[in-house]
C-alpha cells in the first residue's frame, strides 16, 4: 500500500468520526454551554475590537465620522427602548465573558471545581450578568 492510499483512507474516517462532545449523546450542561459561551464572546470582542478599530483609523480616508461627539449625537437621536435593547446586547456578552473570566481564574487556582459548585457558580455567572447587563442598559 503506497503513503498516498494510506492518507486517503486515514481522511475517510475521519470524516466518519463524530464531533466532540458528541452533540447527539451528551445532554446539555451548564459547564459546557458557558465554557463555549466564553470562547464565542471573547472571539466576538476581539474581532469586533479589530473591525472597529480598523475602521477608526481609515475613517478619514473614507469621510466616515466615527467620533465620539458623531456617534452620541446618532444614538442620542434613537427612541429609548431602541437605545436600551442596543446597550443591552452589547452589555450582556460583554458582563458575561468579564465574569465568567473570574470564574475560570477561580478554576485556574484549583478552587470552586467540585461538580456541584461549578453548576451552581455557572448558574450564579448567568443571573449576575444578566442583572449587570440590564442595569448597564437603563443607565441614561
Amino acid at each position: 500500500m503506497t503513503t498516498e492510499a494510506s492518507y486517503d483512507i486515514l481522511a475517510t474516517q475521519r470524516l466518519k468520526r463524530p464531533s466532540s462532545p458528541h452533540l447527539t449523546i451528551y445532554r446539555p450542561q451548564i459547564p459546557w454551554i458557558l465554557s463555549s459561551t466564553h470562547r464565542i464572546t471573547g472571539a466576538i470582542f476581539s474581532g469586533g475590537l479589530y473591525i472597529f478599530g480598523t475602521a477608526y483609523l481609515a475613517a478619514p480616508l473614507f469621510g466616515w465620522h466615527l467620533d465620539s461627539a458623531s456617534m452620541a449625537a446618532a444614538v442620542a437621536s434613537w427612541p429609548v427602548l431602541i437605545k436600551i435593547a442596543t446597550k443591552f446586547s452589547i452589555a450582556l456578552p460583554f458582563t458575561f465573558h468579564c465574569i465568567n473570566g473570574v470564574r475560570h481564574l477561580v478554576w485556574d487556582w484549583a478552587k470552586a471545581f467540585k461538580n456541584q459548585t461549578v453548576i451552581k457558580s455557572g448558574w450564579t455567572v448567568v443571573g449576575l450578568a444578566v442583572s449587570s447587563a440590564l442595569a448597564m442598559a437603563t443607565l441614561i
